[in-house]
């Protein structure tokens, strides 16, 4: 596939480099366009050597009048990395002063960004704006990692990893539809359960992973339909996105949902237990101990393991240790096809993060190890072992 790879001026352009030769690695064609800011830190030649492409740089020194129109329209994906402050700003408004940013007005196909900037800048509301801005555009958005900046600062704003980025791009990609005519019904996130009018409790669910998944599922010529917990993600693009806040919500509207469905994924970490008397008011702190009597919530999963009928219904399962035995024992108590199992409780562990390492346990009796990946590689790792389970189970039904 054909890539353009736009790099801002900033510090982070040097990363840039090692991006450039991890997606020609790959068997990719990278088309590299620099700012002149960009060009102070990272000389063209060092691209054009990683490439094999003459370096756009300048919009007056081109063979033809309206090359960012030709280069617009032999590539695949838009990338920007590092994209700085400014140059957010410009593609956020639509300004076009140089030849990057003239070409990405030109460009019609997906775009990714990869932010870097110090963190007052990438906190500031103007470039928050600006972000939502093009995220609502239908923009990928690479958040930035936290860490010591080389203004001395510390805190986000250190452009992602190249690998991270990398695997952004090529989620962009076109790829072979063979999700096509399926419906995939999806939850994620977590659940609140409400204490009384202001107080809930809940979990650590970021509900990444399951984003992922709906946007893994919908590049695959997928409909699909999310049931999302509270969470602080932008709707995948191309997903249909229902929020509920309580399990008992989340329960109703997976039911009202089920009957098109082919694939049901259960990524969402449902609370297990709720007050099922919520008092009206405010319950006040006071010097005496209190007491919770909880009761049960509906078990969505193992109420859809006895509807399934055809579908396939995959399973998560969070757990602190006998990952796999625990996921086993899951998957033939509530019937489902595969079980996704990770480790959790540890510092490197899935919740907030943006990279997962999980254990795929199916029917067949599989186990299947992921390797530590961004969340969508993950994402797109399962549906490949799903449409292979698939496969083997109407192979052993003799359909």
């Amino acid at each position: 596939m054909r890539i353009i790879l736009g790099i801002g001026g900033g510090i982070a352009a040097y990363k840039s480099a090692e991006l450039a030769r991890l997606l020609m690695q790959q068997g990719h064609e990278v088309q590299a366009v620099m700012t002149q800011a960009a060009q102070e830190f990272v000389r063209p030649l060092t691209f054009a050597a990683l490439t094999g492409r003459k370096v756009l740089t300048d919009l007056f020194a081109i063979e033809s009048a309206i090359e960012h129109i030709s280069v617009a329209q032999q590539n695949d994906v838009f990338a920007v990395a590092p994209a700085t402050a400014d140059l957010i700003a410009k593609m956020a408004h639509g300004l076009a002063d140089d030849f990057l940013t003239t070409l990405y007005l030109a460009f019609t196909g997906p775009v990714v960004i990869a932010p870097a900037m110090n963190v007052n800048m990438w906190q500031h509301p103007a470039t928050q704006a600006n972000l939502e801005t093009l995220r609502r555009r239908g923009h990928r958005i690479v958040e930035p990692a936290s860490g010591y900046l080389a203004c001395g600062m510390t805190g986000p704003g250190r452009l992602a990893e190249p690998e991270a980025i990398a695997a952004a791009i090529l989620s962009e990609l076109p790829r072979r539809h063979d999700l096509d005519g399926e419906h995939v019904l999806l939850t994620a996130g977590p659940t609140q359960e409400p204490l009384d009018p202001v107080r809930y409790i809940t979990n650590r669910s970021s509900g990444k992973m399951g984003y992922a998944l709906a946007e893994a599922a919908v590049a695959r010529g997928a409909h699909v339909v999310l049931v999302s917990g509270p969470v602080h993600l932008a709707p995948p693009r191309g997903v249909e996105v229902i929020q509920v806040h309580t399990a008992a919500e989340m329960r109703e509207k997976v039911m009202e949902n089920l009957a098109p469905a082919s694939i049901v994924i259960k990524a969402a970490a449902v609370a297990d237990f709720h007050l099922s008397k919520v008092p009206d008011q405010k319950v006040k702190k006071t010097a005496a101990r209190i007491s919770l009597e909880m009761d049960p919530t509906p078990d969505i999963l193992a109420e859809l393991g006895r509807k399934k009928g055809d579908r396939l219904l995959i399973g998560f399962a969070a757990e602190t240790q006998n990952l796999v035995q625990e996921a086993r024992r899951k998957l033939e108590s509530k019937n489902c096809d595969m079980v996704v199992a990770n480790l959790v409780g540890g510092a490197d562990s899935g919740f907030e993060s943006d990279e997962n390492e999980v254990t795929l346990v199916t029917r067949t009796g599989e186990t299947i190890p992921l390797p530590r990946a961004s969340k969508r590689e993950i994402a797109d790792r399962i549906f490949d072992q799903l449409l292979h389970l698939r496969l083997e189970i109407h192979a052993a039904d003799g359909r």
